[in-house]
């Protein structure tokens, strides 16, 4: 039985994409660029834990003009990790979606609190159906987030601002360790690594230091 990508070489491991055994070649060269591989391969994550990201320009940075201090990081840590085990739980739910859908996902909801500092309130909508579904899953989310914190704390307590905040950094993080191939997953799988055990997304018990609640 050969390869079930090449039908030359010898396979040489399980690959869940396919369904099928295929060989190390084929696997390393058509892992995230031809094939949607699921987070949970080991195959990638052992190749996300060692890949080389792409050098980045740091002209491309993106939001650059939004300052994120460390004061800023410090005060609203917990902010960060509820947003970030949110996403972790939209890419857990959803096979099917890249590093490039949630990238373009955040770029709206940067664009669209933008508009909020402003004054505005028009929300933008990606044309991609896959980064449309996660923004309004995370929108969905900081939502909830936020009527759970109104309901505990009587007030207010998130400012859009610190969201806008918050966005941009998970942009900046997206730009950092995205891996460039065309069906990559390297943003989500460090996501799902880092965030998807601490808790269920939006989970206000678990806050932690920065969101801090009335007794």
């Amino acid at each position: 039985m050969n390869c079930a990508i090449c039908d030359t070489r010898r396979p040489r491991r399980f690959c869940p994409a396919v369904r099928g055994d295929i060989c190390a070649v084929c696997c390393g060269t058509e892992r995230e660029v031809s094939l949607d591989c699921p987070l949970d391969c080991p195959y990638l994550q052992e190749a996300h834990r060692h890949e080389k990201t792409p050098e980045r320009d740091p002209d491309q940075l993106p939001s650059k003009d939004v300052e994120i201090t460390e004061r800023f990081l410090q005060e609203n840590a917990a902010l960060f990790a509820l947003v970030c085990r949110a996403l972790a739980g939209i890419a857990l739910d959803s096979s099917n979606i890249h590093d490039a859908d949630a990238r373009e996902a955040l770029d709206a909801m940067v664009r669209t609190y933008r508009t909020l500092q402003s004054g505005l309130v028009y929300e933008t909508r990606p044309q991609n159906l896959l980064a449309a579904g996660i923004q309004q899953k995370l929108a969905g989310e900081l939502d909830e987030m936020r009527k759970q914190l109104r309901e505990r704390a009587g007030i207010e307590t998130v400012r859009d601002a610190d969201i806008l905040g918050v966005l941009v950094l998970l942009q900046r993080m997206e730009f950092a360790r995205s891996n460039g191939r065309p069906r990559g997953r390297a943003f989500l799988d460090f996501l799902v690594q880092q965030f998807s055990q601490a808790g269920a997304p939006g989970a206000i018990g678990e806050a932690g230091p920065g969101l801090v609640l009335p007794g």
